[in-house]
């Protein structure tokens, strides 16, 4: 269907959905829509069509999808100061961290963020440290990647590495979190950049929390930390965050997402990494393995654990999922889409069935033994 949609106005869409812009100019988080392009929303996701110029849109709605019109613009102004802000650090790179609890913005902000530099020529690294709903790796890890052009999402980027955790919240792993987080940045320094965003994760409320995001501002050092806040829900963090700390609106159009619909993302993130998965043994005493695993009573106790696979020098392969380990041959059976041969395997928490949902996971089958 077409839609004419005036200046000033913004265009909110709710995936899955495509859009295309027939005549006129709009903005995506920063990324100029011309004649022509079209733009993909994906399932549980929205995207803001910000109208530069009168245009016309022609608007593919699929199941549960949706659309309306706004007056003026969901950025809030605090955004484009932020970004105005970034810019005028001279220290190379310069890292900045964005906090903020879960459906707040953060991934919108950190794109906004990333085009508003790379439109001015500037190098920039993104660190995704938010495990459970990735965009830049595979669910259950931490990811970066470098940005050279402007885009509508960070999804749409490539990893240059990742660091598997191995569970989708950060409370389950807080030391591995912050390990991870860590070498990822270590890495991005030693690369030509000229600014690191870093995304968190949304856990913000209670000790465990506070005390988990001020040791990894510690970890991280940051230039300047974004915080985007609602209702003062960040007030015991920010009193004991000691860096430089810019409080940021959260947008007004915002999509809360349950449970249940955050899994479904994850879900549909396990099948795009693990599309054209096939079953592989691997020799054990060709692997090293981060725990060793003792195994009970049945066979495919552990069938459908989620792996981390790493090559030489720690670079993250991708995921498979444990099918069977084979004690009389001494293999390990994988189902993965990684061609190259991994040398090291990370096992996590998480089990998908077949169908790669996530299933409950049981500690009872794979004991942990660090001896």
């Amino acid at each position: 269907m077409n839609q004419i949609v005036e200046q000033g106005k913004t265009l909110l869409v709710v995936g899955p959905a495509a859009v295309s812009v027939i005549s006129g100019k709009a903005e995506v988080l920063g990324f100029p829509v011309n004649d022509k392009r079209r733009v993909v929303v994906r399932e549980g996701k929205q995207l803001p069509f910000f109208i530069t110029e009168k245009a016309v849109f022609d608007i593919s709605l699929s199941e549960n999808a949706s659309f309306e019109e706004v007056e003026g613009n969901t950025i809030p102004d605090s955004w484009t100061d932020a970004a105005e802000l970034l810019k005028g650090f001279h220290k190379r790179p310069t890292v900045a961290m964005v906090i903020g609890r879960a459906d707040t913005g953060k991934t919108s902000f950190c794109t906004y963020l990333v085009n508003n530099l790379v439109s001015v020529k500037q190098r920039v690294a993104i660190l995704d440290g938010d495990l459970g709903q990735s965009d830049v790796g595979p669910p259950c890890t931490v990811a970066y990647a470098c940005v050279t052009k402007p885009l509508i999402e960070l999804y749409e980027l490539k990893a240059e590495n990742a660091f598997f955790v191995g569970v989708t919240s950060p409370s389950e792993a807080v030391d591995k979190m912050i390990e991870g987080l860590a070498l990822m940045k270590a890495e991005i320094m030693s690369k030509p950049v000229d600014f690191i965003v870093v995304n968190t994760d949304g856990w913000v409320e209670g000790e465990g929390a506070v005390q988990y995001k001020a040791q990894l501002a510690e970890k991280l050092e940051p230039d300047i930390i974004f915080c985007i806040q609602q209702r003062n829900d960040l007030s015991p963090l920010l009193e004991t965050i000691p860096s430089k700390k810019i409080v940021v609106e959260s947008s007004f159009a915002v999509k809360q997402r349950s449970p249940e619909k955050r899994r479904l993302l994850r879900e549909m993130n396990y099948s795009k990494y693990l599309v054209g998965a096939k079953v592989r043994s691997l020799p054990l005493n060709q692997l090293k393995l981060e725990e060793k695993l003792v195994w009970q009573a049945k066979q495919d106790a552990g069938k459908g654990l989620l792996l981390g696979l790493y090559g030489t020098h720690r670079k993250f392969l991708g995921i498979g999922v444990l099918q069977n380990i084979d004690q009389k041959r001494r293999t390990l059976k994988i189902l993965t889409s990684v061609s190259a041969t991994p040398v090291s395997v990370v096992f996590g928490k998480i089990r998908l069935n077949e169908n790669f949902k996530e299933t409950h996971f049981s500690g009872s089958n794979v004991a942990a033994d660090r001896s």
